[in-house]
């Protein structure tokens, strides 16, 4: 009827795209119903009505193929009459499908929905038979494909409620069987309704757009196919993550074209002398928008949580999560392991800078790596042994903007950690039930409450990485090891040829005393014999302390003396200048305690400027003496620190044996003591020997030991 009473005729082009496609649907719709009969009962009830409705679709696809091909109004008619037909039967389909779950009962209104769809098509199939028997002028014509027009409307956009209503309203384990057809009759409807909108508003029969009609019907049988098909779960549409960014993007972009493009047009129609100054000013003012809001950091991180919240079960791939991370630790070996430990973490929640704790020789947490954070000060001691213990035991995740908001962790989390304003969360990392090290990240660009998800991730990820910690570790102390082996090994035969030195020695100053005529000859031969024994036997001495950590006898040494006798040693060296002192005794080895501040300070000197002046200082503190060397010289990373500072055989200096630093610290070990380092690359480093007051151990014996 529709095509009858508008300018008969079409493009030949369109007439032969529309009859290809309706034949295409028509036999698409009928093999659909051919495959569905033996398999219509994974429909349940609904199934044979669902195939009775594919063959008589398929008719329909077949009249309007001969609509078509012919301007006859007999033949609109019937095609008319077939697409009634259609929509009574997929109604009576989706009858079948609420009553399947027993939802035709406890949903009142579904029923009289359903009728007064049913009556609809019945008053149009009774509009079309009386006006096809009538003569009318364009003008009624105009007026009969107006109301067959609103009221296909009706039907459609009942249709479509129904059809939504069908899925979102079905309990869960319902959904897989009712989420194709729904999707069939929503496309099949969707597009009538876009159909007779445009010939509504147009008054005229769209055939550009009612030629691809069969598209509608070949959408259909295949929504039903793979509805009824057994493993429609693996037929599934699963969009990348990627993908779905991408193509919202692109859908807002489009958005916002059209929106402009409408707008402009509103403002040349409405406005007056200034339309196009106005139309121009906004136009400007819309494209400095999107420049500026669009490449935001901010709204794309906005963007991707909410279309992982609403279009994808989980919120991460972790297909892609994996790979990504696995690239971060493996691909870069030029960057130290422990800024790509937090660079593979801070990637999962797009966070801009992070920090590495490690255990450190004592216990407590030290900074081993920054990854883009160089702002943020580190204390020498990041985090207490207390922290340490609560972290390994429960391996908590914590969200630091909840440790502000309430104390709700007793976890003694440090407070320049809760102070800084761009920390954000801890990470834990924890191997065999110990804890190899902590991640600290940066806030992101769009900061959000961890929920299930984030932690069961992040827990995978922190026990991979704890474990290549623990295996880098291992590797290097194999390493170390192997060095040390070599080393007593070749100090061993230095240390025979000279113990065979001082025994000759020490018998040429025997005979000499026996034998000697002169005793003026003899007095100096033996002072001079006796003090080159001396000096090799204390070179002995010293060579048998490596590796085993010993030191000469401890006693209780005046502190300010062994400072005086470092000074002493470097009068030569203006720039090095006793910043303070005082008369207090420690429990040392003086000659140890001098290796000690002289390797310190010769460092110091080393690293610095010669304009540059190096402080040594003594002072109390608490129990114990406080020697610092500082400087402003050329610093250390931490990473340096960490890593390499204290390591045997690493030297940065040409020829250099590599074992100053850690022989220092293995003193200051032996004479219960403590060695700390601060450094700052560019800024300098402070060295603290931290050694028990001399009073303090004779009032506890084994005080010196309990500090240790």
């Amino acid at each position: 009827m529709e095509r009858g009473r508008t300018v008969i005729g079409s493009p030949s082009l369109w007439t032969t795209a529309g009859v290809s496609l309706d034949l295409t649907g028509a036999i698409a719709l009928a093999s659909a119903g051919l495959w569905l009969i033996p398999r219509r009962d994974r429909f349940g009830g609904a199934g044979t009505a669902a195939v009775a409705a594919l063959f008589l679709t398929a008719l329909w696809a077949v009249m309007e193929a001969a609509a078509s091909a012919s301007s006859a109004i007999a033949v609109d008619f019937v095609t008319s009459l077939a697409e009634s037909v259609r929509n009574l039967a997929w109604l009576a389909v989706i009858h079948r499908f609420f009553a399947s779950d027993g939802r035709h009962a406890s949903l009142a209104p579904i029923r009289p929905v359903i009728v007064s769809l049913a009556f609809v098509e019945m008053m149009h199939f009774v509009v079309d038979l009386v006006f096809a028997r009538m003569e009318m002028d364009e003008q009624i014509l105009g007026i009969a494909l107006e109301f067959g027009v609103m009221l296909r409307l009706l039907v459609t956009v009942g249709g479509l409620v129904l059809a939504h209503n069908l899925y979102a309203g079905a309990p869960r384990e319902a959904r897989a069987s009712l989420r194709w057809p729904a999707m069939g009759l929503a496309v099949l409807w969707a597009f009538d309704l876009n159909l007779y909108t445009i010939a509504y508003l147009a008054g005229t029969w769209p055939y550009e757009i009612a030629a691809l009609r069969g598209l509608s019907a070949v959408a259909l049988s295949a929504c039903i196919i793979i509805g009824g098909a057994g493993n429609r779960e693996d037929l599934r549409l699963r969009p990348s993550r990627a993908v779905t960014f991408q193509t919202f993007s692109l859908l807002v972009i489009g958005v916002y074209l059209v929106a402009m493009v409408a707008v402009a047009q509103w403002l040349s129609y409405a406005g007056g002398n200034f339309a196009r100054l106005v139309e121009l000013a906004f136009l400007t003012l819309g494209s400095a928008v999107a420049l500026v809001v669009l490449p935001s950091r901010r709204v794309r991180a906005w963007l991707k949580v909410v279309l992982a919240k609403h279009f994808f079960q989980h919120r991460y791939d972790y297909r892609e999560e994996w790979l990504r991370f696995t690239g971060t630790i493996g691909s870069d070996q030029s960057a130290p392991l422990g800024e790509r430990v937090v660079q593979s973490i801070a990637d999962v929640f797009e966070s801009p800078a992070g920090l590495l704790l490690t255990p450190g020789e004592t216990g407590e947490l030290t900074l081993a790596a920054r990854w883009n954070w160089r702002e943020i000060e580190v204390p020498a001691v990041a985090m207490g042994k207390s922290a340490i213990a609560f972290f390994e035991r429960t391996g908590f995740i914590a969200d630091l903007d909840d440790v502000r908001a309430q104390a709700t962790v007793e976890s003694d989390i440090p407070e320049w950690l809760c102070d800084h304003p761009r920390a954000w969360a801890l990470i834990p990392l924890v191997h065999y039930e110990r804890l190899v090290g902590m991640v600290v990240l940066a806030r992101p660009q769009l900061a959000r409450k961890f929920d299930w998800e984030d932690f069961d991730l992040l827990r995978v990820i922190g026990q991979q990485v704890a474990s290549y910690l623990s295996e880098n570790a291992s590797q290097l102390a194999l390493a170390e090891s192997a060095r040390f082996e070599d080393f007593n090994r070749r100090i061993a035969f230095v240390m025979h040829d000279i113990k065979n030195l001082a025994s000759q020695f020490s018998l040429l100053a025997r005979n000499a005393e026996l034998h000697a005529e002169k005793p003026a000859f003899r007095a100096d031969m033996l002072v001079t014999l006796r003090n080159s024994s001396d000096k090799l036997n204390a070179l002995l001495a010293r060579l048998s302390r490596y590796g085993s950590g010993g030191v000469d006898r401890v006693e209780h040494v005046p502190a300010h003396d062994v400072v005086a006798l470092v000074m002493e040693r470097f009068r030569d060296t203006p720039q090095v200048v006793l910043a303070e002192t005082c008369d207090v005794a420690v429990t040392a080895s003086r000659h140890s305690l001098e290796q000690v501040l002289v390797h310190l300070v010769q460092n110091a000197v080393d690293a610095s400027a010669s304009d540059k002046p190096v402080f040594l200082s003594l002072a109390v503190e608490g129990l114990n003496a406080r020697f610092e060397v500082l400087d402003s010289g050329t610093g250390m990373s931490a990473e340096f620190v960490r890593n390499r500072l204290f390591k045997p055989f690493v030297s940065t200096k040409p020829g250099g044996f590599g074992i100053g630093a850690f022989e220092a610290r293995e003193l200051v070990r032996a004479m219960r003591g403590r060695l700390d380092v601060e450094s700052r690359e560019g800024l300098g480093s402070r060295f603290t020997v931290r050694l028990p007051l001399a009073a303090a151990s004779d009032f506890h014996p084994n005080y010196a030991e309990k500090v240790a």
